[in-house]
């Protein structure tokens, strides 16, 4: 078997590596505040089912307690350094999950697969409780292949240096909202950051989730476009990379030496 890759929506992302599941920033919700899911289903129940959950940063559409909570009891989640004391609302979940607090440079072994910890240039504070307390972070799942999940970042110096050889990029091309802000990739910044990873395939997310309510009608193209905008781009700065816009639920399997391999 391969590595499968499956696009729940936003930044949840289900990695299947060397009989290892890793899940990313999960979010099992319709509504997050004044965001409600425009596009996909909210993920089946099988979708929470991981062996180790990777937390990128403390906004509420990655870090999201009522998600965490339909976890299975014991499930590892790697949150970044600050976060119990920047979210209360952790306590809910601490006793019936393994949160492990991490920081760059750190690693986790999780069965067959090992998990490192990598910078990312994002403003991870829990808005609105006061000043930074815990990093953001990205995340390489090295097994069989290694993924990169970026969470939400804008380009940095030494991004390639820190994240290293990868097969595989999961990286964010929009947003849930018209507007960009700092410390975020847009389509054309992803594709420069995909032609200084070089991995073999790039999976854009972080798109074409999440909307705020009422506003359907306000800079549509934000929402719908930046996936395919990205593969257009990433065919000029990469065009060896694979690009694969999934579908909501719909996963890729990383291509073997010979280069096969299969989306859906």
């Amino acid at each position: 078997m391969g590595v499968e890759i499956t696009w729940w929506g936003h930044a949840t992302v289900g990695v299947r590596d060397s009989g290892v599941t890793v899940l990313t920033d999960p979010v099992f919700a319709r509504r997050l505040a004044h965001l409600r899911r425009r596009r996909g289903d909210v993920p089946p129940a099988g979708a929470a089912r991981a062996d180790v959950v990777l937390v990128s940063h403390l906004h509420a559409d990655h870090l999201h307690v009522g998600s965490l909570a339909r976890l299975a009891p014991g499930t590892p989640v790697l949150l970044p350094r600050g976060a119990g004391a920047a979210v209360p609302a952790l306590r809910r979940v601490r006793d019936r999950l393994r949160l492990t607090e991490v920081a760059p440079g750190d690693t986790f072994a999780a069965g067959a697969v090992t998990v490192r910890v990598v910078p990312a240039a994002h403003d991870g504070r829990r808005v609105p409780f006061g000043p930074q307390r815990a990093p953001a972070l990205g995340y390489v799942v090295e097994g069989a292949a290694r993924t990169y999940f970026a969470g939400d970042t804008g380009l940095f110096d030494g991004m390639a240096e820190a994240v290293g050889p990868c097969d595989a990029a999961l990286l964010p091309v929009g947003g849930w909202g018209p507007f960009l802000g700092h410390g975020h990739l847009d389509p054309a910044r992803a594709a420069r950051a995909v032609a200084r990873l070089r991995p073999r395939v790039a999976v854009p997310v972080h798109y074409g989730t999440f909307w705020p309510i009422g506003m359907d009608a306000v800079r549509p193209h934000e929402f719908h476009s930046p996936g395919e905008e990205f593969a257009r781009l990433a065919a000029r700065t990469a065009p060896r990379v694979a690009v694969h816009c999934l579908a909501h639920g719909g996963s890729v399997v990383l291509p073997d030496a010979a280069g096969r391999g299969t989306s859906g």
